[in-house]
Formats: structure tokens, C-alpha cells, sequence
């Protein structure tokens, strides 16, 4: 993963909305369901054939979620 320094800012009310989510799904942190939520969105808008994921880098994905060892 880059960083590039982007920060984004969320709302109090949302970030709790997302807190909640991300437990609910059993996402190990907030951060792991926002970056799989907006890979989601992304894919849906420009559609799968867009996504450069390698083999590897979903099933360290995979693993991170505890689908797979």
C-alpha cells in the first residue's frame, strides 16, 4: 500500500455508522472496511476488468480476513 498523504475527513456521526459496520462484518478495523468498501464502489463504477489485484494481493486480502490461512 502508498501512501501519498491524503487525508480524508469524515463526520463524527458517519465514522460511528462505520465503526459499527466494520464490527458487525468482522472487519479487524475501521480502516480495512473502508478501503474494501471503496474498492467495491470503484470496481462497480469502472467495472472488474479495471482491477490490477494479483493472486497474491487477494489472498493477503483473504487471509486478512480470516477467510483463509
Amino acid at each position: 500500500m502508498v501512501m501519498f498523504g491524503y487525508k480524508l475527513k469524515i463526520d463524527d456521526d458517519l465514522l460511528e455508522k462505520l465503526k459499527k459496520c466494520s464490527e458487525m462484518a468482522g472487519y479487524a478495523s475501521v480502516d480495512e472496511f473502508i478501503v474494501h468498501a471503496l474498492e467495491k464502489e470503484a470496481t462497480a463504477i469502472l467495472g472488474a476488468d479495471s482491477s490490477s489485484a494479483s493472486e497474491e494481493e487477494i489472498k493477503k486480502r483473504l487471509r486478512g480476513l480470516g477467510y483463509i490461512e
